[in-house]
C-alpha cells in the first residue's frame, strides 16, 4: 500500500520558509522516504563546513540535553554524530559517507524512530548553484517502521525541515 502526502505546502507555510521545499515523498510498507530542499547563499565548501558544527544549527528543543552545544558531528567515515549528556551521551548516528562540498551521509534512527529499532540514513546532498548559492538536499529514509509510525511522519518532516532551516540561518547570519 502506497501513501502520499502533500504537505510541503502546508509544511513551509506554517515554518515561513521562503524558498525552502519540504515534503514527505512517500510511505510505503515498513518505509519512510522525507526530501526537504533550500537554498543557502554561500558556497558548497562554506555549507559542507558548518554542517560539522552541528551544536550552532541543530534546534535545542530537539535534543535529549535541551542543548544543541551538546551536539557533535565528525565529518568523516565512522565519526560519530553525538550528543554529551551528564555522565552519559547519545549516538544519534554515525557518518559513514563524508564528500567534503558535496555529500554528508549519516546512519541512524534519530528520535523516538531510535527506540523502535528502526534503520535509517541522513544524507545532505550539495550542488553548487551557478549565483554562488548552494542547493542543499535533505533526505530521511527509514526502513523497519510498522504501520502507525506512518502517522508521524509529517512530524518528522516538519522537525527536519527545521533543522535544515537552522543549518541555512546559522550560515546565512555569518558576517
Amino acid at each position: 500500500m502506497r501513501l502520499r502526502y502533500g504537505i510541503a505546502a502546508l509544511a513551509m507555510a506554517m515554518a515561513g520558509f521562503g524558498q525552502a521545499q519540504a515534503e514527505v515523498v512517500s510511505t510505503t510498507e515498513g518505509r519512510l522516504l522525507i526530501r526537504n530542499v533550500a537554498v543557502i547563499s554561500a558556497p558548497p565548501s562554506t555549507v559542507y563546513e558548518k554542517l560539522g558544527q552541528i551544536g550552532s544549527w541543530w534546534e535545542s528543543s530537539h535534543t535529549y540535553s535541551g542543548k544543541a552545544s551538546n551536539m557533535t558531528i565528525r565529518l568523516e567515515p565512522g565519526g560519530c554524530f553525538c550528543e554529551a549528556l551528564a555522565g552519559g551521551g547519545v549516538k544519534h548516528g554515525e557518518v559513514v559517507l563524508a564528500i567534503p562540498g558535496q555529500t554528508l551521509r549519516i546512519l541512524g534512527a534519530l528520535g523516538p524512530l531510535q527506540d523502535l529499532g528502526a534503520a535509517a540514513a541522513l544524507t545532505f546532498q550539495l550542488k553548487a548553484l551557478p549565483d554562488g548559492t548552494t542547493e542543499v538536499t535533505q533526505t530521511y529514509q527509514v526502513g523497519g517502521l510498522d504501520s502507525a509510525t506512518f502517522k508521524i511522519a509529517p512530524i518528522i518532516d516538519r522537525v527536519l525541515a527545521a533543522q535544515l532551516k537552522g543549518l541555512e540561518r546559522s550560515i546565512e547570519a555569518t558576517p
